[in-house]
């Protein structure tokens, strides 16, 4: 079993590239992930789990995240991603992620709007929720990337 993540950091970018996975890795390499081998995760923040401003794990480690992202080919399309995490006063948070065609003040409206119909769902008291979002107008090939880097 791998151990239990005792921090999170909320990251974000948006990037353009020559194709969709090189507009995705520069999205990771401005959101401060692009040199980690991401280990995507579904939506529970561990118990007691810190956030931290910055994202301190060496190059090539292994990163859980919950992200959300969008890439779009098209120019002129706006691209966005958000990811909402929800605090309990004394058990585990939950983590919503979103990426889509539009502002990031909707995504992360969206994702926000998700959190609290989690907590709600399950009956568990939402004491706070802390929140990050991108957008991204396409020029040639975008993507707008946001993420809950979970880490030791």
């Amino acid at each position: 079993m791998l151990p239990t993540p005792k921090r999170f950091t909320l990251v974000a970018g948006g990037a353009e590239g020559p194709s969709p996975l090189n507009a995705f890795d520069n999205a990771l390499l401005v959101a401060g992930v692009g040199n980690l081998n991401l280990i995507r995760v579904s939506s529970i923040l561990p118990p007691g789990a810190q956030e931290a401003e910055t994202l301190m794990v060496p190059p090539g480690s292994l990163l859980p995240i919950a992200y959300g992202s969008a890439i779009s080919e098209e120019p002129g399309t706006r691209v966005a991603a958000a990811v909402a995490v929800g605090l309990s006063p004394d058990t585990f948070g939950v983590i919503m992620e979103y990426g889509g065609q539009c502002s990031k003040e909707e995504a992360e409206a969206e994702v926000r709007r998700r959190v609290e119909e989690a907590f709600k769902h399950r009956g568990l008291p939402l004491v706070e929720i802390r929140s990050i979002a991108v957008d991204h107008v396409v020029e040639q090939i975008g993507c707008a990337f946001a993420g809950c880097a979970l880490w030791y």
